[in-house]
């Protein structure tokens, strides 16, 4: 049977447009009826491990050589670093200039004559097994020495380098056309390598085009440095996350910078026929001693939980290939450079666990003194209260965009919060009121042909206000569309129904004859102002109930919004509950003029005080404001509403209490009757 690549399994990224297009011929070697994934030594097994952020140094073969060595008790084998050097000196030849405390190591070696060709099988079968395409012998000894050792390798063609690279913080808006072709524009927080003139690539992320190593290179300046991790990571969120950038911004062995441009330099004459010149250029600002970290055997076993003998924890030790001192009951331990994670004895602890095995660890049952805890109703009773009332829950990100985090707010008054590291721009700010996640399921719906929404939510917002952050708890509600309040008994969302939805809650809560509505002119851009209010409770104001201006919804849709920590903070008595009498009730019309500008709130307050306990309800059917009135004046009628719990009222008892509400408005509110 013939097969090109492709068919074997190969991805498209490591094959030639040959192998692409048609079928891969091989050496008259090999033998017919082979397995031919084995005669291109292809076999190999790929383990694929899950690492945690802190083991960069696993990011490595040599890495996973020591962990894998550590459990099973064996030795890991050296690298072999050995290489011939010519009689020249680099340093004759080549400067360093490190202009920049974001780089703490660089290293310099040159090498001469190289022999551009194809890498051998076994290098660009590894680099394929672990992701990486073949390129050439020079640009694979590169990544392969970066995936053995962890230490990132970059190869300029030293014929377009003018004797000399320098490391600098770029330039703001300065250019570089990095190895993928795109040109990029550069801020002063990135790390950049420059030939003295200009960058030539980005420090710790990509290379540039302009000193590439190509097919005709012959002369070849190796890099091995350690840069800042930080702006590392931050100039590769823009650009590009390489393989090399992962590695820098886990942190580097400085030790491990020497073994890396040493073994490139092996492989080089090995397996480019290069000649490499003497000497090293070497800018070193690190620490390559090994961390001393005290412990005590007593301190490992009390925070293990387990009695682990004295020679199981040196053995442990040992087989990290971690030295140590022992002296009485403290280990001085000295921790290899190439384990950066280790730093402080808690890091000991846990490695000891590790090796000597966590399943030997017993778990017990902790010991500590418990008291009863407490449980609040109230939110799930306000919650209850609300689908009693007809409306359904919602549940929704508090990261919304940075535009609809500053609708239904002041922005003059709070500051939204913006992420510094958001997953996408459209939930890249923390919301400072429900409304607008609540607005966007209600155009969610809309867009469905849903007409009927009467949806709340009860969750978090944040903000800042006068360089204090805030994170309050709200109950947000959205109504439009026709409101259920009854079989065929619907009637269309007003700010009415909104009002007496919020009115039920507050009188549900306790807060009855506590709470008003208040009109403001310091309002939102997104509330209509003529039917807008803020709710007041006790002389502070705990939230907003209105409609939605007409500029951002083309229908009726009405809000309100209420701070649960100001609510709830908020005392309130114990509910009392009256029974219902048995008596039939009087019902009285009254019709006044007042001012227009006099508010229904004020009139019916003191209607209640004039009236006192026998009033039982009072209820607005009907205002008007037509020619029979005098201007500047409006007409309301009230329907009150009379009942005593102990006997049926006489007219005379109603009419007498009639007249004093009448007299009442007249002497307080200058009401008059309406004839």
């Amino acid at each position: 049977m013939l097969c090109s690549m492709q068919e074997l399994g190969l991805e498209n990224k490591f094959l030639t447009e040959e192998d692409k297009n048609g079928i891969h011929e091989l050496s008259k070697e090999a033998k017919i009826g082979e397995d031919p994934i084995k005669y291109l030594e292809l076999e190999d097994e790929v383990i694929e491990f899950e690492l945690t952020a802190n083991r960069g140094d696993l990011l490595s073969i040599l890495g996973m050589a020591y962990e894998i060595g550590a459990i099973y008790d064996k030795p890991v084998k050296t690298v072999d670093t050995r290489y011939n050097e010519t009689n020249e000196d680099i340093t004759n030849m080549f400067k360093l200039n490190i202009t920049t405390n974001n780089c703490s190591i660089f290293l310099s070696k040159k090498v001469k004559n190289v022999c551009i060709k194809e890498s051998p099988n076994f290098i660009k079968n590894r680099l394929i097994a672990s992701g990486i395409r073949p390129i050439n012998n020079v640009v694979d000894i590169s990544n392969y020495v970066m995936l053995e050792t962890g230490q990132p390798l970059h190869f300029y063609d030293a014929d377009t380098l003018k004797g000399m690279l320098e490391v600098r913080m770029a330039e703001e808006g300065e250019n570089l056309t990095t190895l993928d072709g795109i040109k990029r524009e550069l801020s002063s927080e990135d790390i950049v390598i420059s030939d003295g003139a200009k960058a030539i690539g980005l420090a710790g992320v990509m290379g540039g085009l302009e000193t590439e190593v190509t097919d005709t290179t012959k002369d070849i300046i190796i890099e091995a440095a350690i840069f800042d991790a930080v702006k590392v990571r931050c100039t590769s969120k823009k650009i590009l996350r390489s393989e090399a950038s992962n590695r820098f911004e886990k942190g580097l062995d400085p030790n491990g910078t020497y073994l890396a441009i040493n073994r490139a330099c092996h492989m080089l004459e090995k397996y480019a026929d290069a000649e490499i010149v003497g000497g090293m250029a070497v800018y070193d600002t690190t620490n390559k001693q090994d961390k001393k970290i005290k412990i005590t055997f007593q301190k490992i076993t009390d925070i293990l939980g387990l009695d682990i003998p004295k020679n199981s924890i040196l053995d442990a030790f040992r087989r990290l290939g971690f030295s140590y001192e022992v002296k009485e009951e403290t280990i001085t331990v000295l921790v290899p450079t190439r384990r950066i994670d280790i730093s402080i004895p808690e890091d000991l602890i846990e490695e000891v666990g590790r090796i000597y095995g966590v399943d030997n660890i017993e778990g017990e049952l902790p010991v500590m003194p418990l008291k009863t805890g407490t449980y609040d109703k109230t939110i799930r009773q306000i919650r209850n209260k609300m689908i009693d009332l007809g409306l359904n829950e919602t549940l929704s990100y508090v990261l919304v965009n940075d535009k609809e985090a500053k609708q239904f707010i002041k922005e003059e008054e709070i500051e939204t919060l913006k992420l510094l590291d958001p997953l996408t721009e459209e939930r890249n700010t923390l919301r400072a009121s429900i409304l607008p996640s609540l607005y966007k399921i209600y155009e969610y719906n809309v867009a469905r042909n849903v007409k009927e929404v009467a949806i709340f939510e009860i969750g978090k917002s944040f903000y800042k206000k006068q360089e204090q952050y805030e994170e309050e708890r709200k109950l947000g509600g959205l109504l439009s569309g026709e409101y259920y309040k009854g079989i065929e008994a619907n009637r269309t969302v007003d700010f009415y129904i909104t009002k007496g939805i919020v009115e039920e809650l507050l009188d549900y809560l306790g807060y009855g004859g506590r709470y008003s509505f208040v009109i403001s002119d310091n309002l939102p851009k997104e509330f209509h102002p003529g039917q807008t209010a803020q709710i007041n409770l006790n002389g502070e104001i705990i939230g907003i109930i209105g409609k939605v201006h007409p500029k951002k919804a083309n229908e009726d849709v009405f809000v309100f919004e209420i701070n649960l920590d100001k609510l709830l903070e908020k005392k309130t008595g114990k509910m009392k509950y009256k029974e219902i009498s048995k008596y039939p009730s009087v019902k009285k019309d009254l019709s006044i003029v007042v001012e227009k500008e006099m508010t229904n709130d004020t009139i019916k307050r003191q209607i209640k005080k004039s009236a006192g306990s026998l009033l039982n309800n009072i209820k607005v059917f009907d205002v008007y404001t037509g020619t029979n009135i005098e201007e500047g004046k409006k007409s309301i009628s009230y329907s009150l509403e009379f009942s005593a719990s102990d006997r049926t009222l006489t007219d005379e008892e109603t009419n007498k209490i009639l007249e004093k509400i009448i007299i009442d408005l007249e002497k307080t509110l200058g009401a008059k009757l309406r004839k």
